[in-house]
């Protein structure tokens, strides 16, 4: 073992030794050959293997989030149970109420399924008309659903649960569904049936008091991409739901375009980008299994790290799939864009197949490792607003993903908070500048 790799060796065990898990053995086997010039990363213990050494269950031995019996006979958003738990932030309490929801929606298939939403509350009296709610949507861009908020935000490991915070210091209740569902959908349009099913079963619990709130959705990355397709589906889906906006930012618009950018080697920083091709092909081969079928498109070695990424949390995932083309692992003759199922599988999730009905901010980094604005993002943009959408949109002007995770929450707290407040969510604007050179990368 050389010194490099022993010193990631003594930095997981030592991780491991303060939780109290024991170290997870490695597969060491695995991947057996990588191109020199790649990530060279050795197979990581996963975050569910250490979330199962903890005393609150993982939902996939947690029976209370089994399906129930006549599953078929239930409406969408209707409770299945519920239960009271403790919130956590960085692993310490925290003085709120909240109520998780077990409720029944559909996958892409318009199947019924069952998931979890996470109702928060805080003692701060409401007066004068039913107290607001934000629907939270995290960007869960996981495997696993030990990743799912239900999960941890018990735990205390949600990474964006500090963001909720200063809603719920106004007194906005929070509404954080798990709207991968149990089995991790990634970037579909069940996102937005789970969002606007969570909604529904939120009002149906009438201890709640939340029946006749307005709601607003906020989201980044992938949590972006749930909300807006909730936005989208509104109308048609769930016209019950009283949304009266929705936030969101650094979410892929065209997921074409995407997996051409995310599938091909790129250099200095967009090479992150990788990962998000390789959490896109292991969640969507659950529910396009004859599409998304690694075993046809993709070498040995390829369809190792698919395999290996079925039960991971964002993090693993990223330092998994990150400077690792999933174009280097492509059978002879086969790839995503000569499939012709695959096309149809992301131009049926692409954004734009609606144009929400109620007002939009949105923003993008006008740099973004993760998805460049010009190709993935600014057309479904200059879309919604030839199609009439009342929507605000502008480049930040900062550079990287996460940095704009940061750089446009704070524009979005104050007009979702300006909107639940009954003001009005101001005129439309396409401030959509693109000053980098075409075919910059990142851009």
């Amino acid at each position: 073992m050389d010194k490099s790799r022993r010193r990631l060796g003594v930095a997981l065990a030592a991780a491991c030794v303060v939780a109290g898990t024991g170290v997870a053995q490695a597969d060491t086997g695995f991947p057996p050959v990588f191109p020199p010039d790649q990530n060279q990363l050795p197979q990581l213990p996963s975050e569910p293997q250490i979330y199962r050494a903890l005393p609150i269950p993982v939902p996939d031995q947690d029976p209370w989030y089994d399906d129930p019996a006549d599953l078929d006979s239930y409406a969408p958003g209707q409770i299945v149970r519920s239960r009271e738990v403790q919130t956590r932030l960085l692993g310490v309490p925290f003085p709120v109420y909240t109520k998780q929801l077990l409720f029944r929606s559909e996958d892409v298939h318009g199947n019924p399924i069952v998931t979890a939403t996470t109702v928060v509350v805080p003692g701060i009296p409401w007066q004068g008309s039913a107290r607001p709610v934000v629907s939270f949507q995290e960007a869960i861009d996981s495997t696993d659903s030990s990743c799912n908020p239900s999960h941890t935000l018990q735990v205390g490991t949600m990474k964006e649960s500090a963001l909720v915070v200063y809603w719920l210091l106004q007194g906005f209740a929070i509404n954080v569904p798990d709207f991968d569902g149990k089995f991790n959908t990634f970037n579909t349009y069940a996102e937005g049936k789970m969002v606007l099913d969570s909604l529904r079963a939120m009002k149906n619990d009438p201890g709640l008091g939340l029946t006749d709130s307005g709601i607003a959705l906020y989201g980044y990355s992938g949590g972006g991409s749930g909300s807006i397709r909730a936005a989208e589906l509104r109308a048609t889906y769930a016209p019950d739901v009283r949304l009266l906006g929705t936030s969101i930012g650094g979410a892929p618009g065209d997921l074409m375009a995407q997996a051409r950018y995310a599938t091909q080697e790129q250099p200095g920083l967009t090479g992150t980008s990788n990962f998000t091709m390789w959490l896109g092909f292991a969640s969507l081969s659950r529910e396009y299994p004859e599409a998304f079928d690694a075993a046809d498109l993709l070498t040995p070695e390829g369809q190792q790290i698919v395999a290996d990424l079925q039960h991971r949390c964002y993090a693993t995932i990223a330092l998994t799939g990150s400077y690792r083309p999933i174009s280097d692992y492509y059978q002879p003759g086969k790839s995503l864009e000569t499939s012709p199922e695959i096309q149809k599988v992301l131009q049926d999730n692409s954004l734009g197949h609606y144009i929400p009905d109620t007002p939009i901010l949105w923003w993008h980094g006008l740099w973004d490792e993760l998805i460049p604005p010009a190709e993935v993002v600014l057309p479904t943009v200059q879309s919604y607003w030839d199609r009439g959408a009342d929507l605000r949109f502008y480049t930040a002007p900062t550079p990287e993903h996460i940095t704009n995770a940061v750089t446009g929450w704070i524009p979005a707290v104050a007009w979702i908070s300006a909107v639940l407040r009954g003001l009005p969510p101001g005129p439309r604007f396409l401030a959509a500048y693109a000053p980098l050179p075409p075919g910059f990368p990142g851009a």
